[in-house]
């Protein structure tokens, strides 16, 4: 199993970013808020993701970075939860993900949130296809 995740999985387009924002669909699993939608990626990974954490919640940089470490090492330990089923349906998603919470909570937790998360993603998928 390929735990990795680089430059791949980084959506770094600001129109696809806005139009995950705009049009995408909205899934919750506190801490974590995920905006997605089907988009045509143009490279081998199922998915492409962004992670925010607030500036307002967070003032500090280094506060607001050590959250999206966090973020990023709980999706790579657990992103085949959510890459299967993609490859299987050959469907490539744009992911929003915002950190909500006020304060940084362990990484245990962010890792059951994600697991959470990405399957609540992929029961939707099954629903709206």
């Amino acid at each position: 199993m390929n735990h990795s995740f680089g430059k791949a999985y980084k959506l770094c387009s600001k129109k696809l970013i806005d139009e995950v924002f705009e049009s995408g669909v909205t899934v919750k699993s506190y801490p974590l808020i995920a905006k997605y939608k089907k988009v045509e990626l143009n490279n081998d990974a199922p998915f492409q993701m962004v992670i925010s954490a607030p500036k307002r919640t967070f003032k500090n940089a280094f506060q607001r970075n050590r959250i999206k470490r966090l973020c990023k090492e709980a999706i790579r330990l657990n992103k085949q939860i959510l890459e299967e089923p993609l490859n299987n349906k050959k469907l490539t998603l744009g992911i929003c993900l915002i950190y909500s919470a006020k304060e940084e909570l362990a990484i245990e937790l962010l890792n059951r949130k994600t697991q959470k998360l990405f399957n609540k993603i992929i029961d939707d998928l099954d629903e709206n296809i």
